[in-house]
């Protein structure tokens, strides 16, 4: 049993579009690889056929996944969430308290962390130092060149 997972509407879709497309495109595609190998002849020495087996065991491991982390995942309304503290899908204003730089990311699950979106998972260091913090308070986040200090200047969702 996988653990509960929240998303956003556009991240849980992109999860389901994935897994339609390896059980409606890819598998019986590799169905199609499976046969034709098999009617090439003698299996034992079929490269092929040993390719297209070894292919759908990684598919049918992948589509497993998928379906274990849609049936364990959550949908989050922003607009039932409280803005006092930093939560999963919270634009989060920090300041580095060392060197006064100010940046912004908005925190995600793992799967929809894009960092040239500003988008970081809350599983990150960044993102768990700042997780459940409130407006003012300061997140201490080590990283591997030692302790940052991160101001919270703004939550908005």
């Amino acid at each position: 049993m996988g653990q509960i997972a929240y998303y956003t509407e556009e991240g849980l879709q992109k999860l389901k579009a994935e897994l339609h497309d390896l059980e409606s495109v890819q598998r019986p595609r590799i169905t199609q690889q499976i046969a034709e190998a098999r009617d090439k002849g003698d299996l034992s020495e079929n490269a092929e056929y040993d390719a297209a087996k070894e292919a759908q065991g990684l598919l049918e491991m992948r589509i497993g996944k998928l379906k274990d982390v849609l049936s364990n995942a959550r949908l989050l309304d922003a607009s039932q969430m409280d803005n006092s503290k930093a939560f999963i899908l919270s634009t989060v204003k920090i300041k580095n308290t060392t060197n006064g730089m100010t940046m912004s990311y908005t925190l995600v699950a793992e799967s929809e962390a894009d960092i040239s979106k500003g988008k970081i998972s809350v599983d990150s260091p960044i993102g768990k130092g700042i997780l459940g913090k409130a407006l003012g308070e300061v997140a201490q986040i080590s990283t591997p060149g030692g302790t940052m200090n991160f101001e919270i200047l703004e939550i908005t969702r």
